[in-house]
């Protein structure tokens, strides 16, 4: 029998060489780098979509109630409020016979709960033409200007 012996000076292929390994974890390191990157700008695009959410459901709901007691609309014109100035803590649910002012109150915590104590609103009633601002601090977005706030606006004619 004759034994076919490969070239002298030729290697036969036998396994991965570690340049091509090494190659290889360079390529899967900055892939899953890429993965990181995305996942984090993800959740602040999650967090500041649900901040949008809250603020827009917040104003309509403060619209609704303005549009079911038409009579004392101007009333609700006292849920305006400045940041800082509603505490988090100590809000209730009042149930039965409910004031005007127990509803604003409500909302303010609402508002203040759901998007942070920077939180702010403002509630303007112009001859029956309703304009609701909310504004928050949404500091994720903007590194230069920290405290720039990140505003919502409804308008409605009742």
């Amino acid at each position: 029998m004759r034994r076919l012996h490969a070239p002298i000076g030729r290697r036969s292929a036998e396994g991965f060489s570690m340049i091509e390994v090494l190659i290889t974890i360079i390529v899967l390191a900055f892939g899953l780098l890429g993965f990181a990157l995305l996942q984090t700008m993800n959740v602040r695009f999650v967090q500041s979509a649900n901040y949008r959410t809250q603020a827009t459901n917040l104003a309509y709901d403060l619209l609704d109630q303005m549009r079911t007691n038409r009579y004392q609309a101007a009333w609700y014109t006292n849920a305006s409020f400045a940041a800082g100035t509603v505490p988090r803590a100590g809000c209730s649910r009042p149930t039965g016979s409910i004031a005007v002012s127990d509803n604003v109150l409500r909302w303010q915590c609402q508002v203040v709960q759901a998007l942070g104590d920077g939180a702010s609103a403002t509630v303007v009633n112009n001859n029956g033409r309703v304009t609701v601002g909310i504004a928050w601090g949404d500091q994720r977005w903007d590194k230069t200007n920290p405290d720039s706030l990140t505003t919502f606006t409804a308008e409605t004619q009742l």
